[in-house]
């Protein structure tokens, strides 16, 4: 291959690479006003956080058409293939973390009409930062190709899940207490679980990561430590 093809190739993925850390970037964002909204009750952050979903997919969008050009024109193969595929799988995981933390935002307003026990925003702004670190970690160890942060990424997605089910319980617990309280902490109970499931989905692009690394999967059994069972139907 002429020196100029492969100069070329190598701009063509190093554009796919940046795209990916642009949505991580965003994605991190997006979580973290969402939750900064949820606790401040910032109905105008709330809707900033909601309009930055569009961004995403829009940075989502150019990420497809530019993996599918690299595919027709370039035949990549080997490791180039799994860089191109890898990362539309991750760019598809970091616009549903888009999707979840817009969620969050759009419960602002419900929540804010209860009042809500310190004890357990300390608990879900515990299980925030803990999602944003994730988020932040998988990026950063997908950019440096390291294997071995990539494998403990997954595995540290349990304490986010031992997390949510502390908040699941305090939550129930605060609703068998005062009837009052379950309209605001049924949205909060799936504010975190938005949370709960943006680790998963940091889980699938650290595993997709280590594959693009490697070329090897990681074992199919991940540990998982979510006791509940709650779906978010938004």
């Amino acid at each position: 291959m002429a020196a100029h093809i492969v100069t070329s190739f190598d701009e063509d993925l190093g554009q796919i690479n940046q795209l990916i850390h642009d949505m991580g970037d965003l994605a991190q964002l997006m979580v973290t006003d969402a939750t900064r909204a949820l606790f401040d009750n910032d109905a105008a952050l709330a809707q900033r956080v909601v309009s930055e979903d569009a961004i995403m997919d829009a940075r989502q969008r150019e990420l497809d058409e530019r993996a599918i050009t690299i595919i027709a024109l370039r035949q990549p193969m080997a490791q180039d293939l799994r860089i191109v595929v890898g990362a539309i799988r991750m760019a598809a995981e970091l616009e549903r973390i888009g999707d979840l933390a817009k969620n969050i935002a759009k419960r602002v307003n419900a929540v804010s009409e209860g009042a809500t026990p310190k004890s357990l925003s300390h608990s879900i702004d515990v299980m925030a930062k803990l999602v944003m670190n994730q988020i932040s970690e998988a990026v950063s160890a997908y950019e440096a190709r390291d294997e071995k942060r990539l494998e403990t990424l997954r595995l540290d997605d349990q304490e986010i899940d031992v997390q949510y089910t502390s908040i699941f319980r305090e939550l129930l617990t605060y609703m068998m207490e005062d009837p009052r309280n379950i309209t605001a902490c049924t949205h909060l109970l799936f504010c975190a679980k938005n949370l709960e499931r943006i680790g998963d989905h940091v889980t699938n692009i650290a595993e997709n990561a280590y594959y693009i690394s490697t070329g090897r999967q990681l074992p199919l059994n991940r540990p998982k430590s979510d006791e509940t069972t709650v779906q978010d139907p938004a």
